[in-house]
Formats: C-alpha cells, sequence, structure tokens
C-alpha cells in the first residue's frame, strides 16, 4: 500500500475510535469534573461538545406536538395543570425528546402505547424541566412490565418476600442500564401504606443519583456550599426517619427510605413533587435543599391552585 495512503488511513481509523470512545466516554467525564470543578465552566461549554445532539433535538422538535399526547399529559400527569404557560411548553419539549431518543420495549407480552411513553416521559422530565440540558444519556432503554416482576435479591435490602434469590419489585433503575417500571402502578400509584407515590420520578431520581457514578444518594450538585449543606441535611432527615420508622411512628416520607440512602433520596424525591405542601411544613431544611438541587417550589405551585 502506498505509505501515504496508509498514513491516511491509519489517521481515519484513530479519528473513528476517539469517536466511538468519546461517545460512551464523554458524558461520564463531564459528569466526573463537575464535581471536581467549577459547574458554571461546564454550563457553556457543554453546546460545544454535544453540538450534535442539540442539532438532532432542534430537528425533533420542529414535528409539532400532537393533540393527543397533550391530553394524556393533562390526564396522568396531575403536576402538568400547575405549571405555567411557560413551563408547560417546556415539559412537552422535554417529553418530545425523552420519547423520540429512548428505545421502548414492552414485557411479557405488553403492547407499548403512546400513552405509556408520555406517560413515563412527562413524569421523568418533571424531575429535569428546572435544569438545563438533562436528557437522562445514560439511558437508553424503558422497559414496561404488565405488572410487577422480579430481579435478583439485593444484599443491602431486607426483604422477606425474597425467593430463590430474587425479589419482587416495581421498578427498576440500573446503572449505565435501563430503568423498568410496571405499567398498573404508574396509573394508579399508591404504595402499601395508601399515601401517594410516584413510581417514575423515584426510579429516575435514582438515575439522577447515578449520573456521576453508582447511585450513593447524592446527585450532581452545582456547588460545594451546597454540597456542604446536602450532606448536612440528608443524614439529619435520613437519621430520623430511621428512628421514626423503629418507633412505628407514621410518617409523610414513605418508610422504604430509611432503607439506605440511595432509596432515601428516591423516596425524598417523590414526596417533594407529590405532597411538596406537606413536606415544605413538617421537612423545611429537607424541601429547601429540593428545591435548590431540582430549581423547582413545587409547594408555590400547588398553594396557588389548592385551598390549602
Amino acid at each position: 500500500m502506498n505509505p501515504q495512503v496508509e498514513a491516511v488511513v491509519i489517521i481515519l481509523a484513530l479519528i473513528a475510535c476517539f469517536l466511538v470512545i468519546a461517545f460512551f466516554l464523554i458524558p461520564g467525564m463531564f459528569a466526573w469534573l463537575r464535581r471536581l470543578w467549577s459547574p458554571a465552566f461546564f454550563a457553556w461549554l457543554e453546546p460545544l461538545v454535544f453540538w450534535i445532539d442539540n442539532r438532532r433535538r432542534q430537528e425533533i422538535l420542529l414535528q409539532p406536538f400532537p393533540t393527543q399526547w397533550r391530553e394524556y399529559l393533562q390526564k396522568n400527569i396531575p403536576n402538568y395543570s400547575l405549571l405555567s404557560g411557560a413551563d408547560q411548553a417546556k415539559l412537552r419539549n422535554l417529553v418530545q425528546i425523552f420519547v423520540a431518543e429512548k428505545h421502548w420495549e414492552g414485557c411479557r407480552g405488553l403492547q407499548v402505547t403512546d400513552e405509556m411513553k408520555v406517560t413515563i416521559a412527562g413524569h421523568a422530565s418533571l424531575l429535569v424541566l428546572g435544569m438545563s440540558n438533562n436528557f437522562f444519556p445514560r439511558v437508553k432503554t424503558i422497559l414496561i412490565y404488565p405488572g410487577g416482576f422480579r430481579v435478583p435479591r439485593d444484599p443491602q435490602m431486607a426483604d422477606l418476600s425474597t425467593e430463590g434469590g430474587t425479589m419482587p419489585v416495581l421498578g427498576q433503575a440500573v446503572h449505565r442500564g435501563p430503568v423498568i417500571l410496571s405499567w398498573p402502578d404508574i396509573v394508579n400509584p399508591r404504595n402499601e401504606a395508601g399515601t401517594p407515590m410516584n413510581l417514575v420520578i423515584h426510579e429516575f431520581a435514582h438515575q439522577l443519583d447515578m449520573q456521576g457514578g453508582p447511585a450513593d444518594g447524592t446527585p450532581l450538585l452545582s456547588s460545594r456550599k451546597l454540597q456542604k449543606k446536602w450532606r448536612r441535611v440528608m443524614k439529619q432527615e435520613y437519621d430520623r426517619l430511621i428512628e421514626e420508622s423503629k418507633e412505628g411512628r407514621t410518617t409523610l416520607l414513605d418508610a422504604y427510605g430509611a432503607a439506605n440512602e440511595v432509596e432515601f433520596f428516591a423516596v425524598a424525591s417523590e414526596c417533594f413533587f407529590e405532597q411538596p405542601v406537606e413536606m415544605k411544613r413538617q421537612h423545611p431544611e429537607l424541601y429547601a435543599v429540593l428545591a435548590r438541587y431540582y430549581r423547582q417550589d413545587p409547594a408555590t405551585r400547588w398553594l396557588q391552585h389548592s385551598s390549602y
């Protein structure tokens, strides 16, 4: 082979390898560097790095938002009607991108419908409504079951229903993998205590937690000051839930959050969006750090549209 041609082939091969590696590593590298350096620096750098994704998303948004999809949001996302017109429009954009970018798969013969996609996308997008350019990049696939399912037992969880090394669940968020959900428990959201729950918010809160690495109960935070306050408040509230659960007290936060710090963050996120007024009254510091992280104030939205 001609030496010049060979050199060109090698260069092209190296460029191809770099692009493949960058595709998988850049989101993780950004998440890791955010923890070590100024988040503000990456706020302007990200559009330069992810311009291909941004261009594709702009093309997605050129398509009109289906009227039926808007009806699904109004019917299945209670928070949607509480949003301002601008935030409703932003949520619809997020939903449109989310539905287009994820691979959807029904399990046990379940046929995935647009209503399922839009409902799941709506709840998940609510979490990142106040953030910029967070489209759950690590989540490529959504698996939907027609009911609960079993997964390998978590050694950190005490579950009396463990059977053959597996345990029953309604949802699961896999690190660098899919989110798995039971559809009936999304449209009929009640936990064992009969209090409101939000399965999608719970599992996607885990995904936010895992954007900087394996889940530990602390997602990527915007400043060291918030990190310091987060650690103090979360430990205090987590310990409080453990103590109240041991004493058998009725708690606003689902007692499942006492299992570990990871579940506590997910449970607290559910409560933040589903019972924000009560959380702000009973757990003001916890509400405050979650409001700073999510950059939203759902309690005010609820109060403006209710008789509290």
